[in-house]
């Protein structure tokens, strides 16, 4: 039995570009919460953070860039090198990281809960865990997905030959989740996986996965449909066909069905459907207490306002539900005067990004904000969760 009461704690581990983040992504889609321990090592480090002075003392301030961040990639490449430098990192982190799961998990209304961490077995969260998750893929798939991330072959393998060998986590694993094959392989085995945890049954797992809000459309302007019921519900990979559509729709992309599923490993998604047609899609990330839209379709055939309300409630009602502290969607400039107007009547603000205050909260948007877009940013959370991270 885990630490948490009334609660299934998977701890979800593997070397570095196994693909852990993929498959807690999925695990989010069937209905568990999930916490990155990694991400939220990184909130403590920003300026104002708990570990951010510490570290800077640590290792000096040539880590810092030019605007007094602490620099990953400068830092990384001291930490993955050194022994030594990676356990006094990681003694300034981790009780700050450990003190923000305890509150996630206690705070969290789900049942079953992941954290996922590339150094769990290593620390004194392994014996916390109900269970243990191990994702594995070979070395040919870690280095190409590394490749993807900018690393040269020599750093990928200096970073892949630093941590502890995949062997002995996979000999601590009750599940391994095997990721060196198609996207809908991986998922056919988080999902048999899932469905083997005690007290919970598959029906349970798929409806906490599915939100549906029933409500009547009417007004349709000028060559517009006029709408008798609309239904929001969560993309799923029995929606990717769908998807595609859509988001060839909005964007011109075509995209297969296995594209989508990768997609599924870097946001989630809600439709709108329309009298049972796919009509508006939005694209959406929650990761480490910040919520990110930067795809959001409605079709013209169908009236705007109201279906984008219902597109964003049902972003906050997932966002609330993962504790997510703050919302920003990303409008392209130009967008149609009803968007904007529906998002301000939401509760939406347009801001800039340099007047956004809270360093974790700037450098999430810093990251994910697509060039030539707008800023709309809603508080969703009166407290943060764990102050000042």
């Amino acid at each position: 039995m885990g630490r948490w009461e009334n609660k299934y704690v998977i701890g979800l581990t593997g070397n570095i570009a196994t693909g852990k983040s993929l498959v807690r992504r999925m695990l989010e889609h069937l209905g568990a919460y999930t916490i990155d321990a990694d991400g939220l090592a990184h909130q403590s480090m920003a300026p104002g953070a708990p570990a951010y002075q510490p570290v800077i003392k640590a290792f000096g301030d040539w880590i810092l860039d030019a605007e007094g961040r602490i620099d990953r990639g400068k830092l990384g490449a001291v930490a993955f090198a050194h022994p030594d430098a990676l356990n006094r990192l990681e003694a300034l982190t981790h009780p700050v990281v450990g003190q923000a799961i305890d509150t996630l998990i206690q705070r969290s209304r789900h049942k079953v809960v992941v954290v996922e961490a590339i150094k769990l077995l290593e620390g004194h969260l392994a014996g916390q865990m109900d269970a243990i998750w191990v994702v594995d893929a070979d070395e040919a798939h870690q280095l190409e997905r590394l490749a993807k991330r900018g690393l040269s072959q020599a750093e990928a393998i200096k970073r892949i030959r630093a941590q502890n060998p995949q062997a002995e986590k996979l000999a601590q694993a009750n599940v391994v989740i095997k990721n060196s094959g198609s996207p809908e392989d991986t998922w056919a085995q988080v999902r048999k996986a899932l469905q083997g945890i005690q007290g919970t049954a598959e029906a349970e797992a798929e409806q906490a996965t599915v939100h549906r809000v029933q409500m009547q459309v009417g007004s349709a302007g000028a060559g517009q449909h006029e709408i008798k019921a609309l239904d929001i519900v969560r993309g799923l990979p029995r929606n990717a066909d769908q998807i595609a559509g859509l988001l060839r729709q909005a964007s011109g992309r075509v995209l297969t069905r296995e594209n989508v599923l990768m997609l599924f490993g870097q946001k989630s998604y809600m439709m709108a459907i329309a009298d049972n047609e796919p009509v508006g899609l939005v694209g959406f990330l929650v990761e480490n207490l910040v919520t990110r839209v930067d795809e959001f379709f409605v079709s013209p055939q169908v009236p705007m306002a109201p279906i984008t309300a219902a597109l964003v409630d049902a972003i906050e009602r997932a966002s609330k539900e993962l504790q997510s502290e703050v919302g920003y969607i990303f409008v392209p400039q130009g967008a149609a005067p009803a968007l904007l107007d529906t998002l301000k009547k939401q509760g939406y603000e347009r801001q800039e990004l340099d007047d956004i205050r809270v360093p974790a909260w700037r450098e999430a948007v810093r990251e994910s904000r697509p060039d030539g877009t707008l800023i709309m940013a809603k508080k969703l959370r009166a407290e943060r969760v764990l102050k000042p991270l």
